[in-house]
């Protein structure tokens, strides 16, 4: 990080951090927690092979502080943390590992619940939780919200049925390109909401299998990976890999907005700036891809309820999450901002809203 801890950016008045280490399984683990002010705080738990505890340190800390964001705008009653596992998840994941780190999730106390992420599956979770209550994304049991993915995919669609009646007038999708970057799981079920109501699509995806079988479903267009930056459509749809809007990507976008599902889709904040003062739409990748941590949350009330899986619960979040992403907009226009500056800063308000609650309840 070049600084220690407090001094550093990415620290972001982060509540708590926590190393663990486990000799047995050799589990090598990071928890940070951002905010517990609107309630305990969720995000999924990333195994990679970090080059170093340094970089695992980073990039924890900087993905802890944006599920604070996330789950503030879709108002759920969560706050943010992030855990990320060091080693390579091809070869060193047995299930004795995930019983290491539940154990430690237990001397949490409850401040932090872990869910599935990159490098990490529903069964890992799904092993955690034989020795841990503090976890969220099963696939089994009555609270269980299995896959995401669809609901992930119903937020992004909306928001592009949004998109298409601000700047189409229109309230379908017939006659816009979308060119989708990534048709795995939530860019599939995309293609194929969007292809229903209507859109041309143009599709890349370095899985040959998926765009094979996208494209028999959908009549897509296949082009190459770098190609999708060049190709003439209404909108950018980027549902793989972040940062993809960056310098050497900007100039070649032809596109009138972004709105996709890949997370952390601007490289740095100024990209976002560039593409307002472009006259380009861009959708905040937190905001719309909310779905999916929503449908995680599900499970968190069906506890606190005593109930199972419930999808008008999830519904309700998802038809509010949309009415903030409209709002959004609205302000972007009337106050001559960027669209990520406003979600950032509706997520800074209810973060705080709630903090200063907090605080004035456990005054002595």
């Amino acid at each position: 990080m070049g600084k220690t801890l407090f001094e550093s950016p990415s620290f972001a008045n982060h509540e708590g951090v926590h190393a663990f280490y486990d000799e047995k399984t050799g589990l090598k683990a990071i928890v940070a927690v951002h905010s517990t002010a609107r309630g305990p705080a969720v995000g999924g738990t990333r195994m990679w092979n970090y080059a170093s505890s340094a970089e695992a340190l980073e990039d924890v800390l900087r993905l802890s502080k944006g599920m604070s964001y996330k789950n503030a705008v879709a108002d759920l009653e969560m706050g943010g943390g992030k855990s990320v596992i060091i080693g390579d998840s091809r070869t060193q994941k047995t299930p004795e590992l995930f019983h290491a780190f539940g154990r430690y999730l237990n001397g949490l106390g409850g401040h932090y619940y872990a869910a599935e992420d990159v490098g990490t599956s529903v069964e890992d979770i799904a092993e955690a939780r034989k020795v841990t209550e503090f976890v969220l994304g099963l696939k089994d049991g009555p609270e269980a919200s299995g896959d995401p993915s669809p609901v992930t995919a119903e937020g992004v669609f909306r928001s592009n049925l949004v998109v298409a009646r601000r700047l189409f007038n229109q309230n379908d999708m017939t006659g816009l390109t979308v060119a989708i970057q990534g048709v795995g799981h939530v860019g599939a079920y995309l293609a194929e909401k969007l292809h229903k109501a209507g859109a041309k699509l143009i599709i890349t995806d370095v899985n040959q299998a998926n765009l094979e079988a996208v494209a028999a479903k959908t009549g897509a267009e296949i082009v190459a990976p770098d190609a999708i930056y060049d190709v003439a459509a209404d909108i950018y749809a980027p549902c793989a890999l972040g940062a993809t809007l960056n310098p050497q990507t900007l100039d070649r976008l032809k596109v009138k907005a972004v709105c996709g599902a890949a997370n952390n889709q601007l490289a740095t904040a100024d990209i976002g700036d560039e593409l307002f003062k472009r006259g380009v739409l861009y959708a905040p990748d937190y905001v719309i891809n909310g779905g999916g941590i929503i449908n995680v949350a599900s499970e968190m009330n069906a506890r606190q309820t005593g109930g199972a899986y419930d999808p008008s619960w999830v519904e309700g979040k998802l038809s509010r999450l949309m009415e903030t992403f409209e709002e959004i907009l609205e302000r972007s226009v009337a106050e001559n901002k960027p669209t990520h500056l406003i979600a950032d800063a509706i997520a800074e308000a209810r973060i705080k809203a709630a903090a200063d609650k907090k605080a004035e309840a456990q005054k002595v």
